[in-house]
Formats: C-alpha cells, sequence, structure tokens
C-alpha cells in the first residue's frame, strides 16, 4: 500500500509537471501564431516589412506595385493608354504614361533599380528610385522580377543629358510610379536574350565568347525569336510576301489557294510524303504546279499563290526543307514564253527595291548581328543562256557536261563569276537541258537537248525555277510516260487541257530562300520561323 502510495504522488507531480509544460508551450505557441499572423497581416495588406530591429517599416508604394491577377477580361481598365516604346520621345516631359514591355534586364544599385523594358525590337531605360511615393520595397520587388517577365508600367518620360547607347531609344529614361507584372516568366532561363542577339562575328569585344548553337536556338525558338534580328527578318519575310502579292496585283494577277493534299506527285519522283486518307493514301503537294496551270485552262489567265510546300528530301543542308512557304505563279502569254520570264524578274527587281526602301529599319538590325552585304541588282536583270553558263564554270577550269546539271559548288561558283563579270547578286538562267527538267515542260522546238525553261539566282544559289508548259493533252501524255508518271492518277489535269487552254509559264519561288540570300545568311533555318528538316519535327 505505501509503494502504491508512493506511486501515485511520483505520477501526480508527473503530471503537474507536464501540465505547466503544456501551458508554458501553448502560451508559447499562441505568441508565435499571433506574431506570424500579424506579419502576414502586414504582408497582405501590403503595409510594410519588418527591418533589421524587427520594427515594421511603413510601406508608401502599398497598391503602386506587384503582381496582377490574371488577365481573364474582367475588367477594361480604359483610363490606361498605353504608348508604343517608339513613339515615347512624343511624351518627354509631357503626363504619365502606361508602357507595356517585357523585362530585358535589371540591376540593382542601392535605393535605385535600373530596368531596360523590351518592346518587340525597341528598348528604353527605366529607374524606380526611392522617393515620396517610391518605397524601398517597392524597388526591391522591381529588382527581383524575373527577365522576360511581361509588366505593365506607368512613368514619365524624361530626358537625358547623356545618350543610353545600350537601348533603341536614347535620348530619354522613364522614371517609374507604378509597376505591375502582368505575366511572370520563370527564373532559370534555357537561353539568354543578351547571349542570343551577339554579333555573329570572330570578334567578341565583350571578352566573353559566348555563343548560342543552334539546336538550342531552335529547341527553345519562342525566345530565340525575340531577338532584335529575328523580330526583323520575320518582317522583312512578311515584306517579301507583301511586295510579290502587291506587285502581282498590280499587274492583274489574281490570287488563288490551291490544295495541300493531293492524289498523285505533282513533280513525279519519289520526294513526296504519303499519308493516310481514309482508306487510300494521298500526297503532300510538292508544289501547286498542276491547279496554276489548271487556272489558266479556266480563263484566270494570271495566277498567284502563297502557301505551305513540302519536299521528302532526305538534305540536311543549309538550304534545304522539308516544309517552306512558295511564293508560286502562272501566265498565260501569246507567242513566246519570255513574256512571262521578263515578268517574273521585273517582280523580283521591284521586290528587291521594296525591301531596300522600305524595310531599311529592318536590315539594319540584322546586320547588328550578322554580317549583310547590300545586295546588288541590275535593272532590268541579266539573262544568260544555260550554255553560257557552262562555259563560263569551263573558263574557270571545271569540268561539266552539256546535259548536266549543276552541282551546288557549281552554282556558287557561277555565282562568284557572274558577280565578278556583271556586278549583279541576281541573274537568270535560260535554256535548261530537258533530261532534267519534269515532265509538264515544253522541250525548245529549235534544239533537242534543251528545254523552254529557266532558273533564277541570287549570290550564287537557286530560288526560282519555271518554264513554258506543256498546253497540249496529247503531247503532255507522251511526255509524262517517258518520265514513267501512272496518268491516271494526273487525268483530271490531262484533261483540263482537252478544253482547250492557252500556251502559258510560270515558276516556284522559295520564299525562306529569297528572304536568307537576300540578307546573305549561311543558313535557312534562321529564316523559317519554326523549320521542318529530317532531324526536326518540333517545336
Amino acid at each position: 500500500m505505501v509503494k502504491d502510495k508512493e506511486n501515485i504522488e511520483v505520477d501526480s507531480v508527473a503530471v503537474a509537471e507536464q501540465e505547466q509544460t503544456s501551458k508554458k508551450a501553448a502560451k508559447k505557441q499562441a505568441k508565435e501564431a499571433l506574431k506570424a499572423a500579424k506579419k502576414a497581416e502586414h504582408k497582405a495588406a501590403g503595409k510594410g516589412n519588418d527591418n533589421a530591429e524587427g520594427e515594421s517599416v511603413e510601406d508608401c508604394a502599398v497598391g503602386r506595385y506587384g503582381i496582377s491577377e490574371m488577365i481573364q477580361s474582367k475588367n477594361k481598365l480604359e483610363e490606361r493608354q498605353f504608348v508604343l516604346v517608339q513613339n515615347l520621345s512624343e511624351h518627354i516631359g509631357k503626363d504619365l504614361v502606361w508602357v507595356r514591355g517585357r523585362v530585358h534586364t535589371s540591376r540593382s544599385k542601392g535605393k535605385q533599380c535600373f530596368l531596360i523594358l523590351r518592346q518587340q525590337s525597341s528598348t528604353v531605360q527605366c529607374i524606380v528610385a526611392v522617393g515620396d511615393i517610391i518605397s524601398k520595397q517597392m524597388v526591391k520587388f522591381a529588382g527581383n522580377i524575373h527577365k522576360e517577365s511581361i509588366i505593365d508600367i506607368q512613368a514619365k518620360a524624361v530626358a537625358v543629358p547623356n545618350k543610353i547607347e545600350a537601348c533603341t531609344e536614347q535620348n530619354l529614361e522613364l522614371s517609374i510610379e507604378q509597376i505591375f507584372v502582368i505575366s511572370q516568366a520563370k527564373a532559370q532561363l534555357p537561353l539568354q536574350i543578351e547571349d542570343a542577339s551577339r554579333p555573329d562575328t570572330s570578334e567578341d569585344t565583350d571578352g566573353l565568347n559566348i555563343r548560342v548553337n543552334q539546336d538550342t536556338r531552335l529547341d527553345n525558338r519562342v525566345l530565340d525569336l525575340r531577338t532584335p534580328a529575328n523580330q526583323a527578318i520575320f518582317r522583312l519575310e512578311a515584306g517579301v510576301c507583301r511586295l510579290f502579292r502587291d506587285i502581282l496585283t498590280d499587274k492583274g494577277f489574281t490570287e488563288i489557294h490551291t490544295p495541300k493534299i493531293i492524289s498523285a506527285a505533282s513533280e513525279g519522283g519519289a520526294n513526296v510524303f504519303t499519308v493516310s486518307y481514309f482508306k487510300d493514301s494521298a500526297y503532300l503537294a510538292q508544289s501547286p504546279q498542276l491547279y496554276k496551270q489548271m487556272a489558266i485552262a479556266a480563263d484566270f489567265d494570271k495566277v498567284y499563290t502563297v502557301g505551305a510546300v513540302f519536299r521528302a528530301e532526305d538534305s540536311n543542308t543549309h538550304r534545304h526543307l522539308t516544309e517552306f512557304v512558295g511564293l508560286d505563279l502562272e501566265m498565260a502569254f501569246k507567242y513566246h514564253y519570255h513574256e512571262v520570264l521578263h515578268t517574273i524578274g521585273d517582280t523580283f527587281t521591284a521586290i528587291f527595291k521594296g525591301l531596300r526602301d522600305r524595310y531599311s529599319r529592318e536590315i539594319e538590325a540584322v546586320g547588328q548581328q550578322y554580317k549583310v552585304e547590300p545586295f546588288k541588282f541590275l535593272e532590268p536583270p541579266l539573262i544568260l543562256k544555260f550554255s553560257d553558263g557552262v562555259a563560263m564554270l569551263r573558263e574557270a577550269g571545271v569540268e561539266t557536261g552539256d546535259e548536266e546539271d549543276l552541282s551546288t559548288p557549281n552554282e556558287k561558283l557561277l555565282g562568284r563569276l557572274v558577280k565578278a563579270k556583271y556586278d549583279t547578286d541576281f541573274y537568270i538562267l535560260d535554256k535548261f537541258p530537258l533530261s532534267i527538267r519534269p515532265f509538264y515542260t515544253m522541250p525548245d522546238p529549235n534544239n533537242p537537248i534543251y528545254s523552254n525553261s529557266y532558273d533564277m539566282f541570287m549570290r550564287g544559289e537557286e530560288i526560282l525555277s519555271g518554264a513554258q508548259r506543256i498546253h497540249d493533252p496529247d503531247y503532255l501524255i507522251e511526255r509524262a510516260k517517258h518520265h514513267n508518271i501512272d496518268t491516271s492518277k494526273i487525268a483530271a489535269y490531262i484533261e483540263s487541257f482537252r478544253f482547250g487552254c492557252p500556251p502559258h509559264a510560270g515558276g516556284g519561288i522559295g520564299m525562306e530562300r529569297v528572304v536568307m540570300l537576300y540578307l546573305g545568311l549561311d543558313n535557312i533555318r534562321k529564316t523559317s520561323m519554326f523549320p521542318r528538316d529530317p532531324k526536326r519535327l518540333t517545336p
């Protein structure tokens, strides 16, 4: 009994001590919870942060900065009138403006934060500095915004005494009064825009020698396309399409749209993509060739089209793609296919002049990163016979046959020879050997070895292939059989010529090649927004 009593007393003491410890722990926990709640309340209200001594610091910039809620078209905020970066000079010393752009770079220095805001190809320096309405917390917030995040700022455009060389807007900076993150980029990016924008030369003035390789660029194409050079390249590309359309429309051409899923290979041969078509097979169009001709037979007289072209060529070269944009045209003529040849040549001349005169800013932007030499051309364009080109190559020591197609090295060499002799980067070769042209090409009536066909070249590389087409159905069948083409699969095409069709000619242009060679770039993947080649199907 005594033993039990002693145990009871020990247990009572232990319980008392445990209760006392629990009360202390609970009191401490409650105190910490209250402190955390106050801190959270402070933070949520944007009232401030704790200083080094743990005291609350008032935030005078509450409501002027932060991460905006996701835009779901809930509010219009029509009072925010946004200004383009390139137009900011008109607002120097005037009222506050709103600007939306990306954080290109940021640098905090004491009570200031310098941002470079990028809007497509335009950049402007911004400053956030502690003052009456700008708090330390706001400056810190601005300095921690991830690069490439999209932000809205309200700021005053202020003239600067010295030019800001790092920005396109060199005579002003923006003094920020409000800043909100609209879309936040992740902290770690697969490539830096500054690195992807570095001049593509052996000389590295920064001494960093940082280069972004092609695969990294193409794997992260959305980021890569943000560089000033790429922004300019694809605006130039849009310019080529616009000029092509405008020039031909003014010449009386009609734009048409042709099928990309067809029943037979449009160019003949095996370089086609086969696709499943319900219970049968079909092909992706190698060109709009057959349909351009059918449009001529349908009395459209002059037609052009802009659209995707597919070539199943396993060519991993600097100038081949499995999908590219074709600029194609076809035109009826009266008596000689040179009526069409001159029309196409004049169209190229007009495109070159349009790019030179209307897109000089973009050309200059590309030149900041890549070595761009001015493109030279003659007016009217230089026209040489294929046999003349072969003769020039032979004079330079190259052995090539009369009926042999030009290899890529021979094309480039001939381009250099033509440039040296005629001082032009653009020329036309006429009268190609018949044996190397498609089945629908009209043979030369005066020499069966040659044909009424032509190619056009920029900086020694082919950018257009064209010819007079055979418009007589029986002769067309004869030539198709000569090329081992199953005429049953192109019956509708042949039949269209049995209803009467005018003589006609045309050509197909590779848009990406035109831009690549006009700028003198080294790879067609630089002028294809999302390139497709034998090794690349994404992104």
